[in-house]
């Protein structure tokens, strides 16, 4: 069979954490909501039904779960690069992005976002 890449996304991953600079979010934990799009071949799964040849999306998720609520961020950017890192790990990601948003962060705003990506050959 002759397959473009599979795009996985995860959606509106809510977590805690703590993040930012400021006493108030050092001493808190925050809202972050994370969104994830991941490609990769799915040539091997989708010939043979096995999930030993697929990327479980499940094992990625709680990976970041773990990560984001038990460290601590000062920046938006350390956090999207260590969940990007998780989300790339996988010999068959082409291609993986992720944006999370800090809801609330400026007033005014509904929340502030930033994205990363990465392209693998």
């Amino acid at each position: 069979m002759n397959l473009n890449n599979a795009v996985i996304r995860i959606k509106n991953l809510r977590l805690r954490t703590y993040i930012g600079i400021k006493d108030e979010e050092i001493n808190n934990k925050q809202d972050v909501v994370i969104n994830a799009r991941i490609e990769y071949s799915a040539v091997q799964a989708a010939d043979t039904d096995d999930m030993s040849k697929a990327l479980n999306y499940r094992t990625i998720t709680k990976d970041i779960i773990q990560l984001v609520e038990n460290n601590r961020f000062s920046l938006l950017e350390k956090l999207t690069a260590e969940v990007l890192a998780i989300a790339s790990a996988h010999p068959a990601v082409k291609f993986a992005e992720v944006e999370i948003d800090k809801p609330y962060a400026l007033r005014f705003a509904d929340s502030v976002s930033l994205t990363l990506s990465v392209h693998k050959n």
